[in-house]
Protein backbone atom coordinates (compact mmCIF):
# COMPACT_ATOMS: atom_id res chain seq x y z
CA UNK A 1 0.00 0.00 0.00
CA UNK A 2 1.76 3.49 -0.86
CA UNK A 3 0.01 6.15 0.48
CA UNK A 4 0.95 9.68 2.47
CA UNK A 5 -0.02 8.85 5.49
CA UNK A 6 1.07 8.12 8.90
CA UNK A 7 -0.92 5.93 10.90
CA UNK A 8 -4.37 4.68 9.36
CA UNK A 9 -6.60 5.38 12.89
CA UNK A 10 -5.59 8.85 12.71
CA UNK A 11 -6.13 9.39 9.19
CA UNK A 12 -9.23 11.11 9.03
CA UNK A 13 -8.54 13.12 12.47
CA UNK A 14 -5.62 14.16 10.73
CA UNK A 15 -7.31 15.41 7.47
CA UNK A 16 -9.61 17.82 9.34
CA UNK A 17 -7.34 18.88 11.44
CA UNK A 18 -5.14 20.08 8.14
CA UNK A 19 -8.38 21.33 6.99
CA UNK A 20 -9.07 23.39 9.86
CA UNK A 21 -5.58 24.52 10.00
CA UNK A 22 -5.91 25.83 6.38
CA UNK A 23 -9.37 27.06 6.11
CA UNK A 24 -10.07 28.38 9.77
CA UNK A 25 -11.34 31.68 8.27
CA UNK A 26 -14.51 29.71 6.76
CA UNK A 27 -14.75 26.63 8.97
CA UNK A 28 -15.06 25.65 12.48
CA UNK A 29 -15.28 22.39 14.33
CA UNK A 30 -18.86 22.38 16.12
CA UNK A 31 -17.99 19.29 18.74
CA UNK A 32 -14.91 18.37 20.75
CA UNK A 33 -13.97 15.58 18.35
CA UNK A 34 -14.04 17.82 15.35
CA UNK A 35 -16.17 15.54 13.44
CA UNK A 36 -18.76 17.70 13.24
CA UNK A 37 -17.79 21.25 11.16
CA UNK A 38 -19.74 24.00 10.44
CA UNK A 39 -19.12 27.35 8.75
CA UNK A 40 -18.06 29.99 10.14
CA UNK A 41 -21.11 31.90 10.13
CA UNK A 42 -23.69 28.92 10.60
CA UNK A 43 -26.54 29.22 13.22
CA UNK A 44 -26.56 33.10 13.32
CA UNK A 45 -28.35 34.45 10.45
CA UNK A 46 -32.19 32.93 11.20
CA UNK A 47 -32.14 31.09 7.51
CA UNK A 48 -32.35 27.41 6.93
CA UNK A 49 -29.47 25.40 7.57
CA UNK A 50 -28.45 21.98 5.48
CA UNK A 51 -26.57 19.63 6.94
CA UNK A 52 -24.71 16.83 4.81
CA UNK A 53 -22.32 14.19 5.92
CA UNK A 54 -20.87 10.55 5.23
CA UNK A 55 -18.03 8.65 5.29
CA UNK A 56 -14.40 10.07 4.13
CA UNK A 57 -12.80 9.49 1.83
CA UNK A 58 -14.91 11.48 -1.08
CA UNK A 59 -13.43 14.70 -1.17
CA UNK A 60 -15.07 17.35 -1.93
CA UNK A 61 -18.38 15.58 -1.39
CA UNK A 62 -19.48 16.22 1.69
CA UNK A 63 -17.32 18.15 3.62
CA UNK A 64 -16.21 20.15 0.80
CA UNK A 65 -19.48 21.88 0.38
CA UNK A 66 -19.91 23.60 3.54
CA UNK A 67 -19.99 27.20 2.54
CA UNK A 68 -21.50 30.21 1.24
CA UNK A 69 -24.87 29.27 -0.84
CA UNK A 70 -24.32 25.51 0.42
CA UNK A 71 -24.77 23.62 3.07
CA UNK A 72 -23.91 25.06 6.50
CA UNK A 73 -22.47 22.01 8.33
CA UNK A 74 -21.02 18.42 8.01
CA UNK A 75 -20.47 15.41 10.21
CA UNK A 76 -17.81 13.01 9.49
CA UNK A 77 -17.46 9.55 9.48
CA UNK A 78 -14.45 7.01 9.14
CA UNK A 79 -13.13 6.41 5.78
CA UNK A 80 -16.50 4.96 3.72
CA UNK A 81 -18.05 5.12 7.02
CA UNK A 82 -21.20 6.35 8.60
CA UNK A 83 -21.22 9.62 10.96
CA UNK A 84 -22.28 9.28 14.16
CA UNK A 85 -26.04 10.62 15.30
CA UNK A 86 -23.90 12.70 18.23
CA UNK A 87 -21.75 14.88 15.58
CA UNK A 88 -24.51 14.64 12.88
CA UNK A 89 -26.90 16.33 16.03
CA UNK A 90 -23.98 18.52 16.48
CA UNK A 91 -23.74 19.55 13.36
CA UNK A 92 -27.42 20.38 13.56
CA UNK A 93 -27.38 22.54 16.75
CA UNK A 94 -24.48 24.82 15.64
CA UNK A 95 -26.28 25.59 12.10
CA UNK A 96 -29.61 25.93 13.56
CA UNK A 97 -30.68 29.28 14.60
CA UNK A 98 -34.60 29.06 14.23
CA UNK A 99 -35.29 28.37 10.96
CA UNK A 100 -34.91 24.67 10.87
CA UNK A 101 -32.48 22.25 9.23
CA UNK A 102 -32.38 20.35 5.88
CA UNK A 103 -30.43 17.25 5.92
CA UNK A 104 -28.78 16.37 2.41
CA UNK A 105 -26.80 13.62 1.93
CA UNK A 106 -26.35 10.21 -0.12
CA UNK A 107 -28.73 6.94 0.00
CA UNK A 108 -26.90 4.57 1.88
CA UNK A 109 -28.39 2.61 5.12
CA UNK A 110 -26.02 3.64 7.42
CA UNK A 111 -26.10 7.22 6.93
CA UNK A 112 -30.05 7.05 6.63
CA UNK A 113 -29.78 5.11 9.99
CA UNK A 114 -27.66 7.57 12.38
CA UNK A 115 -29.73 10.92 10.44
CA UNK A 116 -32.74 9.93 11.69
CA UNK A 117 -31.71 9.00 15.08
CA UNK A 118 -30.03 12.35 14.99
CA UNK A 119 -33.32 14.43 13.80
CA UNK A 120 -35.16 12.20 16.98
CA UNK A 121 -32.67 14.06 19.02
CA UNK A 122 -33.27 17.24 17.59
CA UNK A 123 -36.94 16.98 18.16
CA UNK A 124 -36.11 16.63 21.93
CA UNK A 125 -34.69 19.66 21.19
CA UNK A 126 -37.03 21.73 19.52
CA UNK A 127 -35.27 22.29 16.17
CA UNK A 128 -37.24 20.97 13.03
CA UNK A 129 -35.40 19.18 10.63
CA UNK A 130 -36.73 17.90 7.00
CA UNK A 131 -34.39 15.24 4.96
CA UNK A 132 -33.92 14.66 1.28
CA UNK A 133 -31.94 11.93 -0.31
CA UNK A 134 -29.77 12.11 -3.16
CA UNK A 135 -30.49 9.22 -5.27
CA UNK A 136 -28.90 9.74 -8.31
CA UNK A 137 -26.89 6.90 -9.46
CA UNK A 138 -28.71 5.65 -12.08
CA UNK A 139 -27.60 1.87 -12.65
CA UNK A 140 -28.44 0.90 -8.88
CA UNK A 141 -31.96 0.47 -8.67
CA UNK A 142 -34.11 0.00 -11.88
CA UNK A 143 -36.55 3.07 -12.87
CA UNK A 144 -39.40 1.45 -10.49
CA UNK A 145 -36.99 1.30 -7.40
CA UNK A 146 -35.27 4.79 -7.84
CA UNK A 147 -36.25 5.37 -4.40
CA UNK A 148 -33.58 3.06 -3.57
CA UNK A 149 -31.07 4.35 -5.87
CA UNK A 150 -27.10 5.61 -4.27
CA UNK A 151 -26.31 9.42 -3.96
CA UNK A 152 -23.23 9.87 -6.15
CA UNK A 153 -21.70 13.29 -7.59
CA UNK A 154 -25.26 14.46 -8.71
CA UNK A 155 -26.07 15.70 -5.03
CA UNK A 156 -23.51 18.58 -6.14
CA UNK A 157 -26.32 19.84 -8.28
CA UNK A 158 -28.51 19.80 -4.67
CA UNK A 159 -26.31 21.14 -2.51
CA UNK A 160 -26.05 24.42 -5.02
CA UNK A 161 -29.47 24.67 -5.60
CA UNK A 162 -30.67 24.38 -2.05
CA UNK A 163 -28.38 25.95 -0.70
CA UNK A 164 -28.87 29.32 -3.19
CA UNK A 165 -32.60 28.29 -1.60
CA UNK A 166 -31.54 28.48 2.11
CA UNK A 167 -29.00 32.06 0.98
CA UNK A 168 -31.88 33.70 -0.59
CA UNK A 169 -34.06 33.23 2.44
CA UNK A 170 -36.43 30.24 1.87
CA UNK A 171 -38.48 28.66 4.21
CA UNK A 172 -37.34 24.77 5.40
CA UNK A 173 -40.14 23.43 3.44
CA UNK A 174 -39.31 25.29 0.19
CA UNK A 175 -35.59 24.46 0.35
CA UNK A 176 -36.42 21.02 0.89
CA UNK A 177 -38.70 20.98 -1.94
CA UNK A 178 -36.22 22.77 -4.46
CA UNK A 179 -33.58 20.15 -2.94
CA UNK A 180 -35.94 17.34 -3.57
CA UNK A 181 -37.04 18.57 -7.20
CA UNK A 182 -33.30 18.45 -8.05
CA UNK A 183 -32.83 15.17 -6.75
CA UNK A 184 -35.62 13.89 -9.07
CA UNK A 185 -34.59 15.59 -12.32
CA UNK A 186 -30.69 14.54 -11.59
CA UNK A 187 -29.17 11.43 -13.07
CA UNK A 188 -25.43 10.02 -12.99
CA UNK A 189 -23.75 7.19 -14.57
CA UNK A 190 -19.88 5.77 -13.49
CA UNK A 191 -17.34 3.77 -14.67
CA UNK A 192 -14.54 2.81 -12.32
CA UNK A 193 -10.95 1.83 -14.23
CA UNK A 194 -8.89 0.56 -11.12
CA UNK A 195 -9.76 0.18 -7.16
CA UNK A 196 -9.57 2.05 -3.83
CA UNK A 197 -7.55 1.07 -1.19
CA UNK A 198 -8.87 1.99 2.26
CA UNK A 199 -6.04 3.19 4.84
CA UNK A 200 -6.80 0.76 7.41
CA UNK A 201 -7.26 -2.12 5.59
CA UNK A 202 -4.55 -1.83 3.14
CA UNK A 203 -6.80 -4.11 0.45
CA UNK A 204 -8.22 -2.96 -2.58
CA UNK A 205 -11.65 -2.88 -2.44
CA UNK A 206 -12.68 -4.59 -6.17
CA UNK A 207 -9.98 -6.34 -8.47
CA UNK A 208 -10.02 -5.69 -12.43
CA UNK A 209 -7.89 -7.18 -14.97
CA UNK A 210 -5.47 -5.36 -17.07
CA UNK A 211 -7.40 -3.75 -19.78
CA UNK A 212 -10.95 -3.75 -17.84
CA UNK A 213 -13.50 -1.24 -16.66
CA UNK A 214 -16.76 -1.71 -14.95
CA UNK A 215 -19.64 0.56 -15.34
CA UNK A 216 -22.27 1.68 -12.80
CA UNK A 217 -19.15 0.78 -10.28
CA UNK A 218 -20.29 2.89 -6.52
CA UNK A 219 -18.17 5.44 -5.14
CA UNK A 220 -17.01 3.09 -2.09
CA UNK A 221 -16.22 -0.06 -5.38
CA UNK A 222 -19.93 -1.70 -5.20
CA UNK A 223 -20.46 -3.92 -8.31
CA UNK A 224 -21.78 -2.47 -11.07
CA UNK A 225 -23.79 -3.71 -14.02
CA UNK A 226 -21.23 -4.68 -16.82
CA UNK A 227 -17.56 -5.71 -16.40
CA UNK A 228 -15.74 -6.04 -19.93
CA UNK A 229 -12.44 -4.90 -21.84
CA UNK A 230 -11.90 -0.89 -21.40
CA UNK A 231 -13.81 0.89 -24.56
CA UNK A 232 -12.73 4.23 -25.95
CA UNK A 233 -13.79 7.77 -24.09
CA UNK A 234 -16.62 8.26 -26.92
CA UNK A 235 -18.05 4.42 -26.80
CA UNK A 236 -18.11 5.12 -22.58
CA UNK A 237 -19.52 8.51 -23.17
CA UNK A 238 -22.40 7.12 -25.68
CA UNK A 239 -23.48 4.31 -22.83
CA UNK A 240 -23.67 6.74 -20.24
CA UNK A 241 -25.85 9.11 -22.45
CA UNK A 242 -27.96 7.07 -23.62
CA UNK A 243 -29.16 5.72 -20.28
CA UNK A 244 -28.86 9.26 -18.62
CA UNK A 245 -31.06 11.02 -21.52
CA UNK A 246 -33.32 7.59 -21.39
CA UNK A 247 -34.57 8.35 -18.34
CA UNK A 248 -34.03 12.60 -18.69
CA UNK A 249 -35.55 12.29 -21.63
CA UNK A 250 -34.37 16.37 -22.91
CA UNK A 251 -35.34 17.93 -26.40
CA UNK A 252 -35.43 21.34 -28.09
CA UNK A 253 -35.38 24.14 -25.79
CA UNK A 254 -34.53 22.38 -22.97
CA UNK A 255 -32.11 23.23 -20.45
CA UNK A 256 -29.22 21.14 -18.93
CA UNK A 257 -26.48 21.13 -16.30
CA UNK A 258 -23.53 18.68 -16.98
CA UNK A 259 -21.28 17.45 -14.52
CA UNK A 260 -17.84 15.24 -15.75
CA UNK A 261 -16.63 14.01 -12.31
CA UNK A 262 -13.35 12.39 -11.73
CA UNK A 263 -12.95 9.71 -8.76
CA UNK A 264 -9.52 10.59 -7.80
CA UNK A 265 -6.89 9.52 -10.24
CA UNK A 266 -8.54 10.96 -13.50
CA UNK A 267 -6.28 13.38 -15.56
CA UNK A 268 -8.32 16.39 -16.19
CA UNK A 269 -7.82 16.17 -19.99
CA UNK A 270 -9.85 13.07 -20.40
CA UNK A 271 -12.71 14.52 -18.54
CA UNK A 272 -12.81 17.40 -21.45
CA UNK A 273 -12.59 14.11 -23.74
CA UNK A 274 -15.60 12.72 -22.23
CA UNK A 275 -17.71 16.51 -22.10
CA UNK A 276 -16.37 16.56 -25.56
CA UNK A 277 -18.75 14.09 -26.90
CA UNK A 278 -21.23 14.59 -24.44
CA UNK A 279 -21.62 18.52 -25.19
CA UNK A 280 -22.35 17.03 -28.83
CA UNK A 281 -24.89 14.63 -28.27
CA UNK A 282 -26.90 16.72 -26.44
CA UNK A 283 -26.76 19.76 -28.58
CA UNK A 284 -27.86 17.51 -31.27
CA UNK A 285 -30.89 16.94 -29.48
CA UNK A 286 -31.94 20.94 -29.31
CA UNK A 287 -31.24 21.27 -25.51
CA UNK A 288 -29.29 24.09 -24.17
CA UNK A 289 -26.10 22.62 -22.01
CA UNK A 290 -26.65 26.14 -19.07
CA UNK A 291 -24.19 24.82 -16.69
CA UNK A 292 -20.83 22.92 -17.00
CA UNK A 293 -18.86 21.34 -14.17
CA UNK A 294 -15.40 19.66 -14.97
CA UNK A 295 -13.40 17.97 -12.36
CA UNK A 296 -13.12 16.28 -9.05
CA UNK A 297 -16.84 16.61 -7.14
CA UNK A 298 -16.96 13.28 -5.52
CA UNK A 299 -14.31 10.86 -5.48
CA UNK A 300 -13.58 7.61 -3.87
CA UNK A 301 -10.08 8.40 -2.93
CA UNK A 302 -7.54 7.40 -5.61
CA UNK A 303 -10.08 5.48 -7.47
CA UNK A 304 -9.57 5.67 -11.08
CA UNK A 305 -12.92 6.34 -13.45
CA UNK A 306 -15.04 9.11 -14.26
CA UNK A 307 -18.75 9.61 -13.92
CA UNK A 308 -21.48 11.64 -15.96
CA UNK A 309 -24.38 13.60 -13.74
CA UNK A 310 -26.74 15.51 -15.84
CA UNK A 311 -29.71 17.48 -14.25
CA UNK A 312 -32.97 18.56 -16.40
CA UNK A 313 -33.26 22.25 -15.30
CA UNK A 314 -36.33 24.15 -14.88
CA UNK A 315 -36.13 28.24 -14.52
CA UNK A 316 -35.95 28.60 -11.16
CA UNK A 317 -33.49 25.75 -10.83
CA UNK A 318 -31.17 27.41 -13.40
CA UNK A 319 -31.23 30.45 -11.75
CA UNK A 320 -30.10 28.88 -7.81
CA UNK A 321 -27.37 26.87 -9.93
CA UNK A 322 -25.95 30.42 -11.05
CA UNK A 323 -26.20 31.99 -7.85
CA UNK A 324 -22.56 32.68 -6.08
CA UNK A 325 -21.29 30.09 -3.97
CA UNK A 326 -18.06 29.83 -1.81
CA UNK A 327 -16.37 27.06 0.31
CA UNK A 328 -12.70 25.92 0.66
CA UNK A 329 -13.44 23.66 -2.23
CA UNK A 330 -15.64 25.34 -4.18
CA UNK A 331 -16.16 28.94 -5.80
CA UNK A 332 -18.55 30.44 -8.02
CA UNK A 333 -19.11 33.93 -8.27
CA UNK A 334 -22.81 35.09 -9.54
CA UNK A 335 -23.73 33.82 -13.13
CA UNK A 336 -20.34 32.63 -13.79
CA UNK A 337 -21.06 28.97 -14.04
CA UNK A 338 -19.86 28.29 -17.61
CA UNK A 339 -23.05 28.84 -20.31
CA UNK A 340 -21.65 26.31 -22.66
CA UNK A 341 -20.82 27.27 -26.50
CA UNK A 342 -23.02 25.57 -28.97
CA UNK A 343 -21.04 25.88 -31.97
CA UNK A 344 -19.41 23.06 -32.89
CA UNK A 345 -16.08 23.39 -32.53
CA UNK A 346 -14.47 24.73 -36.04
CA UNK A 347 -17.19 26.84 -36.88
CA UNK A 348 -16.24 29.93 -36.38
CA UNK A 349 -12.82 29.37 -38.43
CA UNK A 350 -14.45 28.45 -41.54
CA UNK A 351 -14.67 32.00 -42.90
CA UNK A 352 -10.84 32.84 -41.71
CA UNK A 353 -8.68 33.37 -44.95
CA UNK A 354 -5.46 30.56 -44.89
CA UNK A 355 -2.36 31.62 -43.28
CA UNK A 356 1.00 32.34 -45.31
CA UNK A 357 2.04 28.89 -43.71
CA UNK A 358 -0.86 26.46 -44.72
CA UNK A 359 -0.94 28.18 -48.28
CA UNK A 360 0.91 25.23 -50.85
CA UNK A 361 4.67 26.27 -52.66
CA UNK A 362 6.31 24.79 -55.01
CA UNK A 363 8.44 21.87 -54.73
CA UNK A 364 11.98 21.71 -56.01
CA UNK A 365 12.17 18.56 -58.34
CA UNK A 366 15.30 17.14 -59.97
CA UNK A 367 15.67 14.37 -63.15
CA UNK A 368 17.46 11.86 -60.12
CA UNK A 369 16.33 12.52 -56.69
CA UNK A 370 17.99 9.55 -55.06
CA UNK A 371 16.50 6.92 -52.75
CA UNK A 372 16.12 9.67 -49.96
CA UNK A 373 12.38 9.79 -50.41
CA UNK A 374 11.57 6.10 -51.27
CA UNK A 375 13.81 5.01 -48.10
CA UNK A 376 12.58 7.08 -45.34
CA UNK A 377 8.71 5.48 -46.78
CA UNK A 378 9.95 2.00 -46.27
CA UNK A 379 11.51 2.92 -42.61
CA UNK A 380 8.62 5.30 -41.48
CA UNK A 381 6.46 2.34 -41.92
CA UNK A 382 8.08 0.17 -39.60
CA UNK A 383 9.29 2.53 -37.00
CA UNK A 384 5.59 2.87 -35.06
CA UNK A 385 6.18 -1.36 -34.52
CA UNK A 386 8.57 0.02 -32.30
CA UNK A 387 6.33 2.18 -29.70
CA UNK A 388 6.18 -0.02 -27.27
CA UNK A 389 9.33 -0.71 -26.47
CA UNK A 390 10.45 2.93 -26.40
CA UNK A 391 8.02 4.22 -24.21
CA UNK A 392 9.18 1.29 -21.49
CA UNK A 393 12.56 2.86 -21.90
CA UNK A 394 11.76 6.03 -21.81
CA UNK A 395 9.34 4.91 -18.80
CA UNK A 396 12.40 4.39 -16.52
CA UNK A 397 14.38 7.69 -17.77
CA UNK A 398 11.66 9.73 -18.32
CA UNK A 399 7.75 10.74 -18.96
CA UNK A 400 7.18 7.43 -21.28
CA UNK A 401 6.30 9.76 -23.59
CA UNK A 402 8.80 8.78 -26.63
CA UNK A 403 7.08 5.73 -27.93
CA UNK A 404 3.92 8.16 -29.09
CA UNK A 405 6.05 10.90 -30.33
CA UNK A 406 8.30 8.35 -32.57
CA UNK A 407 5.09 6.61 -33.87
CA UNK A 408 2.88 9.51 -34.33
CA UNK A 409 6.00 11.30 -35.88
CA UNK A 410 6.85 8.41 -38.22
CA UNK A 411 3.22 8.31 -39.81
CA UNK A 412 3.32 11.85 -40.17
CA UNK A 413 6.62 11.95 -42.04
CA UNK A 414 5.30 9.25 -43.77
CA UNK A 415 1.87 10.63 -45.45
CA UNK A 416 3.72 13.83 -45.49
CA UNK A 417 6.74 12.12 -48.19
CA UNK A 418 3.71 10.25 -49.74
CA UNK A 419 2.35 12.80 -50.93
CA UNK A 420 5.47 14.76 -52.30
CA UNK A 421 6.53 14.30 -56.03
CA UNK A 422 8.40 11.09 -57.11
CA UNK A 423 11.35 13.17 -57.99
CA UNK A 424 10.89 15.97 -55.34
CA UNK A 425 15.06 17.03 -54.26
CA UNK A 426 16.78 15.43 -51.15
CA UNK A 427 16.36 18.80 -49.38
CA UNK A 428 12.86 19.05 -49.74
CA UNK A 429 12.66 15.73 -48.87
CA UNK A 430 14.45 16.50 -45.19
CA UNK A 431 12.61 19.51 -45.01
CA UNK A 432 8.94 17.71 -45.44
CA UNK A 433 10.23 15.06 -42.70
CA UNK A 434 12.26 17.69 -40.33
CA UNK A 435 8.38 19.50 -40.30
CA UNK A 436 6.37 16.43 -39.97
CA UNK A 437 8.01 14.96 -37.55
CA UNK A 438 8.00 18.00 -35.03
CA UNK A 439 4.75 18.80 -35.56
CA UNK A 440 3.10 15.41 -35.23
CA UNK A 441 3.43 15.08 -31.58
CA UNK A 442 5.50 18.04 -29.90
CA UNK A 443 7.78 17.35 -27.37
CA UNK A 444 11.20 18.03 -26.89
CA UNK A 445 12.78 15.17 -28.81
CA UNK A 446 10.52 15.73 -31.94
CA UNK A 447 11.59 19.60 -31.57
CA UNK A 448 15.02 18.34 -31.53
CA UNK A 449 14.98 15.91 -34.34
CA UNK A 450 12.73 18.03 -36.43
CA UNK A 451 14.86 20.74 -36.17
CA UNK A 452 17.50 19.37 -36.61
CA UNK A 453 16.41 17.77 -39.62
CA UNK A 454 15.77 20.77 -41.15
CA UNK A 455 19.09 22.29 -40.79
CA UNK A 456 20.14 19.07 -42.42
CA UNK A 457 17.77 20.21 -45.19
CA UNK A 458 18.94 23.57 -45.59
CA UNK A 459 22.82 22.56 -45.62
CA UNK A 460 22.06 19.94 -48.35
CA UNK A 461 20.48 22.47 -50.27
CA UNK A 462 23.43 25.04 -49.87
CA UNK A 463 25.73 21.88 -50.62
CA UNK A 464 24.66 21.78 -54.72
CA UNK A 465 25.53 17.89 -54.43
CA UNK A 466 29.08 18.95 -53.88
CA UNK A 467 30.29 17.20 -51.06
CA UNK A 468 28.53 13.71 -49.58
CA UNK A 469 24.80 14.08 -48.76
CA UNK A 470 24.73 11.74 -45.62
CA UNK A 471 27.78 13.72 -43.91
CA UNK A 472 26.72 16.86 -44.55
CA UNK A 473 23.19 16.24 -43.31
CA UNK A 474 24.30 14.45 -40.64
CA UNK A 475 27.08 17.08 -39.53
CA UNK A 476 24.16 19.54 -39.72
CA UNK A 477 21.47 17.70 -37.85
CA UNK A 478 24.25 17.29 -35.03
CA UNK A 479 25.26 20.55 -34.78
CA UNK A 480 21.50 22.04 -34.54
CA UNK A 481 20.57 19.77 -31.90
CA UNK A 482 23.91 20.07 -29.99
CA UNK A 483 22.94 24.15 -29.99
CA UNK A 484 19.29 23.60 -28.88
CA UNK A 485 19.70 20.77 -26.74
CA UNK A 486 22.71 21.95 -24.89
CA UNK A 487 24.22 18.37 -24.68
CA UNK A 488 27.56 16.99 -25.73
CA UNK A 489 28.89 13.92 -26.80
CA UNK A 490 28.85 11.85 -23.66
CA UNK A 491 26.59 13.01 -22.23
CA UNK A 492 24.20 10.19 -22.95
CA UNK A 493 21.79 11.31 -25.57
CA UNK A 494 21.01 10.70 -29.27
CA UNK A 495 24.34 12.59 -29.89
CA UNK A 496 26.40 10.01 -28.86
CA UNK A 497 24.55 7.49 -31.52
CA UNK A 498 24.63 10.22 -34.14
CA UNK A 499 28.27 10.93 -33.91
CA UNK A 500 29.39 7.45 -33.80
CA UNK A 501 27.53 7.15 -37.10
CA UNK A 502 28.98 10.48 -38.38
CA UNK A 503 32.44 9.30 -38.46
CA UNK A 504 31.57 5.88 -39.92
CA UNK A 505 30.15 7.61 -42.85
CA UNK A 506 32.80 10.01 -42.93
CA UNK A 507 35.48 7.07 -42.82
CA UNK A 508 33.32 4.68 -45.27
CA UNK A 509 33.26 7.28 -47.83
CA UNK A 510 34.19 5.09 -50.96
CA UNK A 511 32.11 2.12 -49.71
CA UNK A 512 28.57 1.18 -51.22
CA UNK A 513 25.56 2.56 -49.53
CA UNK A 514 24.57 -0.89 -48.38
CA UNK A 515 27.96 -1.26 -46.81
CA UNK A 516 28.07 2.24 -45.21
CA UNK A 517 24.92 1.57 -42.96
CA UNK A 518 25.68 -2.01 -42.06
CA UNK A 519 28.60 -0.13 -40.80
CA UNK A 520 26.42 2.40 -38.98
CA UNK A 521 24.24 -0.05 -37.38
CA UNK A 522 26.88 -1.42 -35.80
CA UNK A 523 28.69 1.08 -34.23
CA UNK A 524 25.47 3.01 -32.99
CA UNK A 525 24.57 -0.47 -31.55
CA UNK A 526 27.96 -0.86 -29.95
CA UNK A 527 27.28 3.07 -28.78
CA UNK A 528 23.82 2.38 -26.94
CA UNK A 529 25.88 -0.63 -25.45
CA UNK A 530 28.39 1.65 -24.02
CA UNK A 531 26.37 4.36 -23.10
CA UNK A 532 24.53 2.62 -21.15
CA UNK A 533 26.71 2.28 -18.52
CA UNK A 534 27.02 5.62 -17.86
CA UNK A 535 24.66 8.54 -15.97
CA UNK A 536 22.24 10.86 -18.11
CA UNK A 537 23.46 14.17 -17.66
CA UNK A 538 20.70 15.65 -20.30
CA UNK A 539 17.21 16.13 -20.05
CA UNK A 540 14.57 14.42 -17.98
CA UNK A 541 16.81 11.60 -17.25
CA UNK A 542 19.17 13.47 -15.37
CA UNK A 543 16.91 14.15 -13.00
CA UNK A 544 17.09 10.16 -11.64
CA UNK A 545 21.33 11.04 -11.19
CA UNK A 546 22.94 7.59 -10.50
CA UNK A 547 19.41 5.21 -11.27
CA UNK A 548 19.77 6.14 -14.75
CA UNK A 549 22.45 3.81 -15.04
CA UNK A 550 22.68 0.57 -16.51
CA UNK A 551 19.36 1.96 -18.29
CA UNK A 552 19.53 2.27 -21.99
CA UNK A 553 19.06 5.62 -23.72
CA UNK A 554 15.59 5.84 -25.41
CA UNK A 555 16.53 8.18 -28.11
CA UNK A 556 19.66 6.56 -28.87
CA UNK A 557 17.60 3.38 -29.39
CA UNK A 558 15.19 5.17 -31.49
CA UNK A 559 17.95 6.58 -33.84
CA UNK A 560 19.66 2.42 -34.07
CA UNK A 561 15.80 1.44 -34.37
CA UNK A 562 15.99 3.85 -37.49
CA UNK A 563 19.35 2.92 -38.72
CA UNK A 564 18.45 -0.95 -38.35
CA UNK A 565 15.36 -0.32 -40.61
CA UNK A 566 16.80 1.49 -42.93
CA UNK A 567 19.45 -1.32 -43.54
CA UNK A 568 16.49 -3.99 -43.97
CA UNK A 569 15.14 -1.70 -46.58
CA UNK A 570 18.30 -1.83 -48.40
CA UNK A 571 18.91 -5.41 -48.36
CA UNK A 572 15.59 -5.85 -49.50
CA UNK A 573 16.10 -3.55 -52.45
Amino acid sequence: MRKIINSPENFVDEVIDGILLAHGDKLRAADADRRAIVRTDAGTRGKVGIVTGGGSGHLPLFLGYVGHGLASGVAVGNVFSSPSPEQIHAATVASDDGAGVLYLYGNYGGDVYTFDLAADMCEGDGIRTRTVLGTDDLLSAPPERAETRRGVAGLFFTYKTAGAAAERGDDLDTVAEIAQRTCDRTRTMGVGLSPTILPAAGEPTFTLDDGEMEIGIGIHGEPGQHRGPLETADEITDRFTAELLRELPVGEGDKVAVLVNGLGATPLEELYVIYRRLHATITERGAQISHVYIGEYATSLEMAGASVSLCHLDDELAELLSAPADSPFFEQAAGSAGEANTEAPGEKAKDVPATRASTARDIATVENPGPARELLLAVTDVLPSHADELRALDAALGDGDLGITVSSGARAVHEALAALPENAAIHEVLRTAGSAFASANPSTFAALLGGGTLAAATAVAKDDEEGDAPVVALSALISRIAERGGAEIGDKTVLDVLDAVLHSFEESAEQTLQERIDRAVHVARDAVEKSASLPSRRGRAAWVGERSIGHKDPGQVAALRFLEALAATVHAN
